[in-house]
């Protein structure tokens, strides 16, 4: 099938490594031109560099961000549209998770940031990116939540909290920006990125034998999806939620 995504521009953010890095890679291997943003403009040029090399003739801007940050979000944007004419897809990627433990406990420092970056970056984006282009040209947003949005979980049940709005957001924002812009959700299970590390790391051989797929995701699993919800495959798909998960969320229990 066609995506359609041949001479799109794409902004991704979070987009150093991990799953914002496959998406880079991915939407740029259909043709897309790319900007991707994070905190570290080296670790950018880093990425840069990769996709290039891998899809030759597709522009690529590295532009350093801390998503959090109205100014420089704007810049970011601002400096897709200079360099690309617009945006066509958005997508809010970068995600943190500063405390390990039960709701509880948490203290408001962690829990404001997580909120911060989790949840509002990606109103502030979706704003930015909606005024400066999407208004205009229409296009897709596409946001990366959790299964744990979905359920509750030991330790890492704040950052669940969050990931549920950002399914919630995804529904409403698909609502008010219709008909110009699609906006839709990816709930990752367990995927090897630096972020889950401390979930997986010393655990992988274990957690595998209980999904029913037999492994834990990696970033380009994420990726794929990405691509179908960004291109006009998913043309007559807003405020939904794909469940990406090796399985976790069917199996009956694990030890």
């Amino acid at each position: 099938m066609r995506t359609g995504l041949q001479g799109k521009t794409a902004l991704i953010t979070g987009a150093s490594r991990g799953i914002g890095k496959a998406i880079a890679v991915a939407l740029a291997a259909e043709g897309a031109n790319v900007v991707i943003s994070s905190r570290k403009q080296e670790s950018l040029d880093e990425v840069a560099a990769e996709i290039r090399a891998a899809s030759p003739g597709v522009g690529v801007l590295p532009k350093a961000a801390h998503v959090a940050h109205a100014d420089e979000a704007a810049a970011c944007v601002d400096a897709a549209v200079a360099e690309f004419g617009g945006v066509d897809v958005l997508v809010n990627n970068a995600g943190t998770n500063p405390y390990f433990g039960p709701m509880a406990d948490i203290e408001a420092a962690a829990a404001a940031k997580t909120v911060e970056i989790n949840q509002f970056a990606i109103v502030q984006w979706t704003q930015l990116a909606w005024r400066a282009s999407l208004a205009e040209r229409g296009g897709s947003i596409i946001n990366i939540a959790s299964v744990g949005g979905l359920s509750t979980e030991i330790g890492i049940g704040y950052y669940n909290a969050t990931k549920a709005a950002v399914i919630h957001l995804s529904r409403q924002f698909a609502m008010e920006l219709a008909p110009k812009v699609r906006v839709n959700c990816i709930a990752p299970g367990l995927v090897k990125t630096h972020l889950a590390r401390a979930l997986w790391e010393n655990r992988e051989e274990q957690i595998s034998k209980h999904m029913p797929l037999g492994r834990i995701g990696e970033p380009e699993d994420i990726a794929a999806a990405a691509v179908f919800l960004a291109g006009d495959t998913a043309s007559w798909m807003t405020g939904q939620t794909l469940v990406i998960d090796g399985g976790s969320t069917i199996r009956a229990s694990i030890a």
